[in-house]
Protein backbone atom coordinates (compact mmCIF):
# COMPACT_ATOMS: atom_id res chain seq x y z
CA UNK A 1 0.00 0.00 0.00
CA UNK A 2 2.68 2.53 0.54
CA UNK A 3 4.61 1.52 -2.06
CA UNK A 4 1.91 2.00 -4.18
CA UNK A 5 1.35 5.22 -3.26
CA UNK A 6 4.83 6.34 -3.12
CA UNK A 7 4.98 5.47 -7.07
CA UNK A 8 1.94 7.67 -7.37
CA UNK A 9 3.24 10.41 -5.63
CA UNK A 10 6.36 10.18 -7.78
CA UNK A 11 4.66 10.11 -10.69
CA UNK A 12 2.57 12.79 -9.96
CA UNK A 13 6.11 14.77 -9.10
CA UNK A 14 7.41 13.96 -12.45
CA UNK A 15 4.21 15.24 -14.27
CA UNK A 16 3.90 18.74 -12.36
CA UNK A 17 7.69 19.25 -13.39
CA UNK A 18 7.24 18.47 -17.00
CA UNK A 19 4.18 20.38 -16.75
CA UNK A 20 6.08 23.37 -15.43
CA UNK A 21 8.77 23.38 -17.73
CA UNK A 22 5.99 22.82 -20.35
CA UNK A 23 4.52 26.15 -19.23
CA UNK A 24 8.24 28.19 -18.54
CA UNK A 25 9.37 27.01 -22.47
CA UNK A 26 5.83 28.58 -23.55
CA UNK A 27 6.28 31.36 -21.94
CA UNK A 28 9.45 32.01 -23.15
CA UNK A 29 8.94 31.79 -26.53
CA UNK A 30 5.51 33.55 -26.39
CA UNK A 31 7.41 36.52 -24.95
CA UNK A 32 10.04 36.36 -28.05
CA UNK A 33 7.33 36.50 -30.40
CA UNK A 34 5.00 39.03 -28.55
CA UNK A 35 7.48 41.79 -27.97
CA UNK A 36 9.73 40.66 -30.89
CA UNK A 37 13.16 40.18 -29.30
CA UNK A 38 15.93 40.25 -31.16
CA UNK A 39 18.17 36.69 -31.13
CA UNK A 40 21.01 38.70 -29.52
CA UNK A 41 19.35 39.79 -26.86
CA UNK A 42 17.32 36.59 -26.15
CA UNK A 43 17.30 33.44 -27.99
CA UNK A 44 14.76 30.82 -28.77
CA UNK A 45 14.38 27.89 -26.90
CA UNK A 46 14.91 25.86 -29.98
CA UNK A 47 17.82 27.46 -30.76
CA UNK A 48 19.27 26.74 -27.55
CA UNK A 49 18.50 23.26 -27.04
CA UNK A 50 19.89 22.79 -31.03
CA UNK A 51 23.14 24.34 -29.77
CA UNK A 52 23.06 21.54 -27.22
CA UNK A 53 22.03 18.18 -29.63
CA UNK A 54 22.82 19.06 -32.17
CA UNK A 55 26.03 17.63 -33.59
CA UNK A 56 28.01 20.10 -35.56
CA UNK A 57 26.90 22.59 -32.66
CA UNK A 58 28.46 19.95 -30.34
CA UNK A 59 31.61 19.43 -32.32
CA UNK A 60 32.41 23.20 -32.43
CA UNK A 61 31.53 23.56 -28.96
CA UNK A 62 33.41 21.16 -27.77
CA UNK A 63 31.00 19.91 -25.60
CA UNK A 64 32.20 16.75 -23.71
CA UNK A 65 35.71 18.18 -23.22
CA UNK A 66 34.42 21.12 -21.51
CA UNK A 67 31.88 19.42 -19.65
CA UNK A 68 34.15 17.01 -18.08
CA UNK A 69 36.33 19.94 -17.49
CA UNK A 70 33.91 21.73 -15.43
CA UNK A 71 32.55 18.96 -13.41
CA UNK A 72 35.99 17.67 -12.90
CA UNK A 73 37.79 20.85 -11.19
CA UNK A 74 33.89 20.49 -9.24
CA UNK A 75 33.87 17.13 -8.42
CA UNK A 76 37.76 17.52 -6.56
CA UNK A 77 37.36 21.17 -5.26
CA UNK A 78 33.93 19.29 -3.54
CA UNK A 79 35.85 16.74 -2.16
CA UNK A 80 38.57 18.87 -0.71
CA UNK A 81 35.96 21.20 0.81
CA UNK A 82 34.19 18.28 2.54
CA UNK A 83 37.90 16.66 3.80
CA UNK A 84 39.53 20.05 4.78
CA UNK A 85 36.04 21.49 5.93
CA UNK A 86 35.59 18.33 8.31
CA UNK A 87 38.62 18.47 9.82
CA UNK A 88 39.02 21.99 10.53
CA UNK A 89 35.33 21.82 11.84
CA UNK A 90 36.36 18.55 14.03
CA UNK A 91 39.67 20.77 15.61
CA UNK A 92 37.61 23.96 16.27
CA UNK A 93 35.11 21.86 18.12
CA UNK A 94 37.64 20.04 19.86
CA UNK A 95 39.63 22.45 21.41
CA UNK A 96 38.93 25.84 22.83
CA UNK A 97 42.40 27.36 22.22
CA UNK A 98 42.13 26.38 18.49
CA UNK A 99 38.38 27.70 18.30
CA UNK A 100 39.97 31.13 19.30
CA UNK A 101 42.86 30.88 16.90
CA UNK A 102 40.58 29.77 13.92
CA UNK A 103 38.07 31.01 13.76
CA UNK A 104 38.70 34.91 13.52
CA UNK A 105 40.74 33.82 10.76
CA UNK A 106 38.49 32.01 8.98
CA UNK A 107 36.23 34.95 9.22
CA UNK A 108 38.51 37.08 8.10
CA UNK A 109 39.30 34.73 4.78
CA UNK A 110 35.08 34.22 4.27
CA UNK A 111 35.09 37.97 3.98
CA UNK A 112 37.65 38.56 1.33
CA UNK A 113 35.50 38.75 -2.32
CA UNK A 114 37.11 35.29 -4.08
CA UNK A 115 37.29 36.50 -7.10
CA UNK A 116 40.17 39.09 -5.90
CA UNK A 117 41.91 35.65 -5.08
CA UNK A 118 41.90 33.86 -8.79
CA UNK A 119 44.64 36.80 -10.27
CA UNK A 120 46.58 36.02 -7.18
CA UNK A 121 46.86 32.09 -7.98
CA UNK A 122 46.69 32.58 -11.12
CA UNK A 123 50.40 34.47 -10.64
CA UNK A 124 51.25 31.71 -7.75
CA UNK A 125 50.10 28.94 -10.24
CA UNK A 126 49.49 29.41 -12.97
CA UNK A 127 46.87 28.16 -15.55
CA UNK A 128 45.40 24.73 -15.02
CA UNK A 129 43.57 22.54 -12.68
CA UNK A 130 45.45 23.27 -9.19
CA UNK A 131 44.74 27.03 -9.83
CA UNK A 132 40.90 26.15 -10.57
CA UNK A 133 40.19 23.80 -7.97
CA UNK A 134 41.56 26.07 -5.50
CA UNK A 135 39.68 28.94 -6.88
CA UNK A 136 36.40 26.95 -5.95
CA UNK A 137 37.65 25.34 -2.43
CA UNK A 138 38.22 29.30 -1.20
CA UNK A 139 34.53 29.76 -2.28
CA UNK A 140 32.56 26.69 -1.26
CA UNK A 141 34.80 25.13 2.05
CA UNK A 142 33.22 28.25 4.32
CA UNK A 143 29.53 26.90 5.16
CA UNK A 144 30.56 23.45 5.44
CA UNK A 145 32.99 24.93 8.46
CA UNK A 146 30.73 26.82 10.12
CA UNK A 147 27.74 24.67 9.84
CA UNK A 148 29.42 21.33 10.90
CA UNK A 149 30.96 23.24 14.12
CA UNK A 150 27.48 24.55 14.89
CA UNK A 151 26.44 20.81 14.71
CA UNK A 152 29.66 19.75 16.92
CA UNK A 153 29.12 22.56 19.52
CA UNK A 154 25.48 23.08 20.06
CA UNK A 155 24.49 19.81 21.80
CA UNK A 156 22.15 19.13 24.36
CA UNK A 157 23.89 20.09 28.20
CA UNK A 158 22.38 17.43 30.14
CA UNK A 159 23.19 14.95 27.84
CA UNK A 160 26.75 15.98 28.24
CA UNK A 161 26.51 16.20 31.24
CA UNK A 162 24.61 12.54 31.58
CA UNK A 163 27.71 10.94 29.55
CA UNK A 164 29.96 12.74 31.91
CA UNK A 165 28.58 11.53 34.83
CA UNK A 166 29.07 8.03 33.34
CA UNK A 167 32.62 8.75 32.97
CA UNK A 168 32.49 8.85 29.09
CA UNK A 169 35.89 9.96 27.31
CA UNK A 170 36.23 12.90 24.97
CA UNK A 171 36.62 11.18 22.06
CA UNK A 172 33.65 8.61 22.83
CA UNK A 173 31.47 12.33 23.33
CA UNK A 174 32.59 13.03 19.72
CA UNK A 175 31.84 9.56 18.30
CA UNK A 176 28.65 8.98 19.51
CA UNK A 177 27.06 12.52 20.27
CA UNK A 178 28.71 15.79 18.71
CA UNK A 179 29.52 13.99 15.02
CA UNK A 180 26.00 12.25 14.51
CA UNK A 181 24.69 15.69 16.28
CA UNK A 182 26.60 17.34 13.50
CA UNK A 183 25.61 15.45 10.68
CA UNK A 184 22.21 17.59 9.89
CA UNK A 185 24.32 20.53 9.97
CA UNK A 186 27.12 18.98 8.03
CA UNK A 187 24.96 17.85 5.17
CA UNK A 188 23.39 21.38 4.88
CA UNK A 189 26.36 22.67 4.89
CA UNK A 190 27.78 20.44 1.80
CA UNK A 191 24.67 21.01 -0.11
CA UNK A 192 25.33 24.71 -0.20
CA UNK A 193 28.80 24.26 -0.83
CA UNK A 194 28.13 21.97 -3.91
CA UNK A 195 26.22 24.84 -5.56
CA UNK A 196 29.17 27.28 -4.49
CA UNK A 197 31.64 24.64 -5.86
CA UNK A 198 30.04 25.14 -9.22
CA UNK A 199 30.12 28.85 -9.36
CA UNK A 200 33.65 29.21 -7.92
CA UNK A 201 34.95 26.73 -10.41
CA UNK A 202 32.93 29.31 -13.64
CA UNK A 203 34.72 32.56 -11.52
CA UNK A 204 38.32 30.48 -12.12
CA UNK A 205 37.71 29.25 -15.45
CA UNK A 206 36.68 33.37 -16.56
CA UNK A 207 40.14 33.94 -15.42
CA UNK A 208 42.27 31.18 -15.78
CA UNK A 209 41.65 27.91 -17.71
CA UNK A 210 41.86 27.13 -21.53
CA UNK A 211 38.86 24.84 -21.16
CA UNK A 212 35.45 24.44 -19.62
CA UNK A 213 32.22 25.80 -19.83
CA UNK A 214 33.17 28.96 -17.86
CA UNK A 215 35.92 29.84 -21.01
CA UNK A 216 33.39 28.50 -23.78
CA UNK A 217 30.83 30.86 -22.12
CA UNK A 218 32.94 33.75 -22.22
CA UNK A 219 34.05 33.05 -25.42
CA UNK A 220 30.51 33.30 -26.48
CA UNK A 221 29.89 36.09 -25.12
CA UNK A 222 32.63 37.67 -26.84
CA UNK A 223 30.72 36.40 -29.99
CA UNK A 224 27.46 37.08 -28.78
CA UNK A 225 26.55 33.44 -29.24
CA UNK A 226 23.15 34.07 -27.01
CA UNK A 227 22.34 30.46 -28.27
CA UNK A 228 25.47 28.86 -26.49
CA UNK A 229 25.51 30.74 -23.59
CA UNK A 230 22.52 29.84 -22.51
CA UNK A 231 23.21 26.49 -23.33
CA UNK A 232 26.26 26.97 -21.00
CA UNK A 233 24.53 28.13 -18.01
CA UNK A 234 21.72 25.01 -18.38
CA UNK A 235 24.19 22.77 -18.78
CA UNK A 236 26.11 24.23 -15.57
CA UNK A 237 22.72 24.28 -13.62
CA UNK A 238 21.69 20.56 -14.66
CA UNK A 239 25.91 19.45 -13.08
CA UNK A 240 24.47 21.39 -9.80
CA UNK A 241 21.52 19.82 -9.87
CA UNK A 242 22.99 16.36 -9.94
CA UNK A 243 25.82 17.24 -7.69
CA UNK A 244 23.17 18.51 -5.20
CA UNK A 245 20.91 15.18 -5.31
CA UNK A 246 24.19 13.02 -4.91
CA UNK A 247 24.80 14.48 -2.19
CA UNK A 248 20.95 14.11 -0.60
CA UNK A 249 21.79 10.40 -1.63
CA UNK A 250 24.71 10.51 0.67
CA UNK A 251 22.67 12.07 3.52
CA UNK A 252 19.74 9.50 3.43
CA UNK A 253 22.13 6.80 3.31
CA UNK A 254 23.86 8.32 6.51
CA UNK A 255 21.14 9.12 7.88
CA UNK A 256 18.33 7.11 7.02
CA UNK A 257 15.82 7.87 10.34
CA UNK A 258 15.19 11.52 8.71
CA UNK A 259 13.16 9.89 5.24
CA UNK A 260 9.86 10.39 7.62
CA UNK A 261 7.47 9.25 5.44
CA UNK A 262 3.58 10.02 6.15
CA UNK A 263 1.26 7.15 6.64
CA UNK A 264 -1.63 7.44 3.94
CA UNK A 265 -4.50 6.86 6.52
CA UNK A 266 -2.92 10.11 8.07
CA UNK A 267 -2.93 12.11 4.33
Amino acid sequence: MKSSAGTKERIRGILWKVLVLGVFLGIWEGSIKAFKIKKYVLPEPQNVLKAIFDPKMAAKNHWWINIGTTAGEIFLSFLVVAAIGFAISLLIAWSKPLNKLLMPVIVLFSSIPKIALAPLFLLWFGYGLRTNVLVAVMVAIFPVIIDTVTGLIEVDENLLDLVGYLGATKWQVFSKIRIPNALPHMFAGLKTSAVMCVSGAIVSEFIASKRGLGRLLRSAQANIDMATMFACLILLAVIGLLFFKMISVAEHLAMPWTDREVPVEER
